[in-house]
């Protein structure tokens, strides 16, 4: 299971991307206020991860639908969350590096094969037919922000709040934007840089977002990250910013101010990954 200090990218999509069943399901949900916010949220997810993984191992379990919620203007947004699927990566990863005797008593190969395909299924696309969804609507990244997913952000963009006992520090941008800005660094990372790591990497989430309602919102949420991060480090955190400085260098040609802005970038968020080793 990934660490609560994770960062997170969302999209939320209006209720008209779904069918009509999912529609008056998630209708109902968000009505009777069953939806936690995103600083609660990411605890029970964990924790009805970890419960399923110790239900026995009959068969992979179904888990109740959970989503978060966003009013964006007059608009009603969901995210959900596919428990099925976290389920099937934890129990993928629980093998990971472990002898086969012992892989095979906590995972056996029959329910880790059952978690293979929905992973798979996922990753190519496929629908989730016991729910008729074809999307994943959140991707989780530990101990840091992954470069890429500040393509789609703008610094102005910045939602932040640092009273109180929930700090937060986030991004939420019309899908439409992000894809703009997506699509137009994958140009000028492609001229530039060619077919390096950090271009595939910015195309395959320009793919991603691609799968989403026209109308739908991103997130792009600092999680738990706000937890290592003093109060100084987030309100002066322009990393997106950086970003886009280090891509409009690169359009222009000027290769020192681009690597200047990567540098910067680098040394901020690899000081993040450190924290893990401290212990």
């Amino acid at each position: 299971m990934p660490s609560l200090f994770a960062s997170y990218l969302r999209v939320y999509e209006p209720l008209t991307a779904f069918d009509r069943d999912r529609q008056v399901f998630w209708r109902r949900y968000a009505r009777e206020g069953r939806a936690l916010g995103p600083v609660e949220g990411p605890v029970r997810q964990r924790t009805a991860v970890l419960e399923a993984l110790g239900a026995g191992w009959t068969r992979l379990p179904d888990l109740p639908d959970e989503a978060y919620v966003l009013e964006w203007g007059d608009t009603l947004l969901v995210c959900p969350w596919n428990l099925r699927l976290r389920v099937a990566e934890a129990a993928l990863n629980a093998r990971d590096g472990v002898p086969s005797v012992l892989a095979d008593a906590f995972v056996p190969p029959v329910l880790a094969g059952q978690a293979k395909a929905i992973v798979e299924d996922w990753r190519s696309g496929a629908k989730v037919l016991e729910h008729g969804v074809p999307r994943v609507h959140e991707q989780i990244a530990t101990w840091g922000v992954p470069l890429r997913w500040f393509v789609f952000v703008d610094l102005d963009e910045r939602e932040i709040n640092l009273t109180g006992g929930k700090r937060a520090l986030r991004y939420r941008t019309e899908i439409s934007k992000a894809r703009r800005r997506a699509h137009r660094a994958v140009s000028v990372l492609r001229k530039s840089l060619g077919d390096a790591p950090i271009t595939d990497a910015v195309e395959e989430g320009t793919r991603w977002l691609e799968e989403f309602h026209p109308r739908s919102v991103v997130e792009l949420d600092y999680g738990g990250l706000t937890g290592l991060l003093g109060e100084d480090a987030l309100a002066e955190d322009d990393s997106p910013g950086l970003v886009a400085a280090g891509l409009s260098a690169l359009s222009r040609g000027d290769a020192d101010s681009a690597t200047e802005a990567y540098e910067k970038l680098v040394a901020r968020w690899r000081a993040v990954q450190l924290l893990e080793r401290c212990n």
